[in-house]
């Protein structure tokens, strides 16, 4: 057994090992100033580095114009499906969703609450196992805005491609399990928001990038804390942010510009998923529920033929030193997670042990 423990978790997720061990070496004596990161004024100039350095990393690694704010927000990407709404709904107007999975239900669900929305597309009716087909969709002119979930990490589904970009509708998209996980165009987006846990960071923060003009869409009673432009006017700073969150974002962010950019992770993130659909796909003792067009690069869903053997099968992936590979409670089976931090090994090694389980209990 391999004394390497590999986390396949939907989140928070598996970080890259180097970063683990700089944050180590920094977390009591950050650059020689006798404190750690965590302890260090917002307002000093260490941590001014520091969140300077993760907001121009973000910017490099997504080629993103002066257009875009780039700000750090509190409350993960649940506190945006409200957040979104009560900031960028034109007054009497309607948004109109995509309804892919779970989280996208959710955003919907919150923004009900400022005013009318509609089911622009739809995948509920097959259990989630697919991304609406796109060129069927008819985004009305007027709508205040167009939101989609770009992965799907309960179903195992992810865009491929976006909606094209439609005159005076931005499109938002939550991207919270698979930000900067490829290569994308930040001018298709009116915004885009991740939590940080799965691929960037820790848990406590989430990434939001705007067009700065839509901030101006806030109406007078929204109140400060719950505003765009607070944090786009403040630097992410009218408050005390999460120091630490931001910190390791720098850091993560810094390891992403050293292994090449996106297009490098994009490559390393299309042949571990490849590998894993590819057994998969080749045996019936493995199933893969989601349409194959839509499949999810970062989250990797597929069922056993009975749930006693899918118990069995976490059970001994733990022993075995993967863990995290538990379904999620909403519809079972299981779910490999593996975003940027997940090595290669790690794939590897989920492989053969999936191909030893079912010559012992196919």
């Amino acid at each position: 057994m391999s004394t390497r423990i590999y986390n396949f978790s939907a989140g928070p997720a598996m970080l890259p090992t180097q970063v683990m061990e700089k944050a180590q070496e920094e977390f009591c004596n950050y650059h020689g100033v006798g404190n750690g990161i965590m302890e260090l004024s917002h307002r000093g100039p260490q941590f001014t580095e520091v969140i300077k350095r993760a907001e121009d990393n973000i910017r490099e690694l997504l080629n993103i114009s002066d257009e875009y704010a780039v700000i750090f927000v509190q409350g993960g990407a649940s506190m945006q499906f409200s957040m979104i709404p009560m900031n960028l709904m034109l007054p009497n107007g309607f948004s109109e969703y995509a309804d892919t999975g779970t989280w996208a239900a959710k955003a919907m669900k919150e923004a009900k609450l400022f005013g009318e929305v509609k089911n622009i597309a739809t995948s509920k009716e097959t259990n989630y196992d697919r991304i609406p087909v796109i060129r069927h969709w008819k985004p009305t002119q007027g709508s205040s805005y167009c939101h989609i979930t770009s992965n799907n990490t309960v179903a195992g589904t992810q865009y491929h491609s976006f909606p094209e970009k439609m005159a005076d509708v931005p499109l938002i998209a939550d991207m919270s399990s698979d930000i900067m996980s490829r290569v994308l165009d930040i001018n298709e987006f009116g915004m885009i928001y991740a939590g940080a846990q799965k691929n960037i960071g820790p848990s406590g923060v989430a990434l939001v990038i705007m067009r700065k003009d839509l901030a101006k869409r806030t109406p007078a009673n929204v109140p400060t804390m719950l505003r765009y432009s607070t944090y786009i006017d403040k630097g992410s700073m009218f408050n005390t942010p999460p120091t630490f969150a931001i910190y390791m974002i720098a850091l993560i962010t810094d390891w992403l510009k050293e292994k090449g950019g996106l297009k490098v992770i994009e490559e390393i993130n299309d042949m571990k998923s490849e590998v894993l659909y590819e057994l998969i796909d080749k045996t019936g003792f493995f199933h893969c529920p989601v349409e194959p067009g839509s499949r999810s690069k970062m989250n990797v869903v597929f069922r056993l033929p009975t749930e006693e053997l899918e118990a069995k099968f976490v059970k001994e992936a733990e022993i075995g030193g993967m863990l995290g590979l538990k379904g999620h409670r909403l519809v079972g089976g299981i779910r490999a997670s593996i975003y940027n931090a997940m090595p290669m090994k790690g794939v590897e090694q989920l492989i053969d042990f999936m191909n030893e389980f079912e010559r012992v209990n196919g």
